[in-house]
């Protein structure tokens, strides 16, 4: 069982800490966010969805499937606030299956940096000292998503690294992952192999293509994940998971009736390289900052 350390009193990242996310490749913060903040970001989340038109956008995203890799709405999202649904969403004649608030898989990627409620909550002091606890010299939120893991229809999440996606030379990205509903093995919590961003090294990288259009996936490393070693990481409503970009991670379906609403910021150290050919691109317009006004 991986060591989980209280901190409803979180200040900084204390030795205990460093260590554990060192050897495990994930650190389990229990009660960092109290449960008026998660519940502000599920109705503030609630807003934004009764906002959506539907008609407006259909875009499913799916960690089996590709087609939303090359999807203009999807390639776009670094620098806009986006809807994407459940594969499960629509039935064969493309009507929804259920009510639009249990439809979508999740909301990215720039809401950290659109909007109020989701800024302040992304750039809190808690946040920039465990980046910095761990060891980023700048740290620059990149990429957030509300992930709201629908009930009965909630999709799978392979198993797979964020440095996959968000890569840095040398590599520095760390995920934030923030539980606003209780987080179970029964409704799709995380599953993660302690130590496996140790061995293997990145397995992939997904690349926009040259002239920018569109994306790929390279190979780079094929050894398997030691999928056996997996643990199971609950997190009740107001745990905090951070994991580094080489942390194997995965979750399976939903088939409960309950959901699983999860806040993910990822922040890259902006003393660090950040490949002009990773998907997520970001205007002059609206450039990365860091946590300080």
């Amino acid at each position: 069982m991986l060591p989980r350390f209280d901190a409803r009193n979180f200040e900084t990242i204390t030795p205990e800490m460093k260590t554990a996310f060192d050897r495990d490749g994930v650190l389990v913060l229990d009660g960092l966010v109290d449960a008026a903040m998660c519940d502000k970001l599920r109705a503030r989340m609630a807003e934004m969805v009764a906002g959506f038109d539907v008609e407006e956008h259909r875009s499913i995203f799916s960690t089996k499937g590709c087609q939303h890799d090359q999807d203009a709405y999807f390639l776009e999202s670094g620098h806009e606030t986006r809807f994407f649904f459940e594969e499960e969403a629509f039935d064969a004649d493309g009507n929804l299956t259920c009510e639009l608030p249990l439809a979508l898989n999740k909301v990215g990627h720039a809401m950290h940096d659109l909007d109020p409620t989701f800024g302040a909550f992304a750039r809190q002091d808690a946040f920039k000292a465990i980046c910095e606890g761990l060891g980023q010299e700048k740290p620059l939120p990149l990429q957030s998503m509300y992930i709201f893991k629908q009930p009965h229809i909630g999709g799978e999440v392979v198993c797979h690294q964020d440095a996959t996606y968000l890569r840095t030379t040398p590599e520095t990205c760390l995920g934030i992952w923030v539980a606003l509903e209780d987080a179970t093995e029964e409704n799709g919590c995380l599953w993660g192999i302690p130590g496996g961003h140790k061995t293997g090294g990145l397995r992939s990288a997904f690349r926009r293509k040259p002239d920018g259009d569109g994306t790929y996936v390279e190979t780079i490393n094929d050894t398997p994940f030691e999928e056996d070693k997996k643990v199971a990481l609950p997190a009740p409503k107001g745990t905090a998971l951070v994991f580094g970009g080489l942390f194997p991670h995965m979750s399976s379906a939903n088939r409960s009736g309950k959901s699983r609403h999860a806040y993910t910021l990822h922040v890259i150290d902006g003393e660090a390289d950040y490949p002009a050919d990773n998907w997520l691109r970001r205007p002059e317009s609206l450039p990365l900052r860091g946590f300080n006004p």
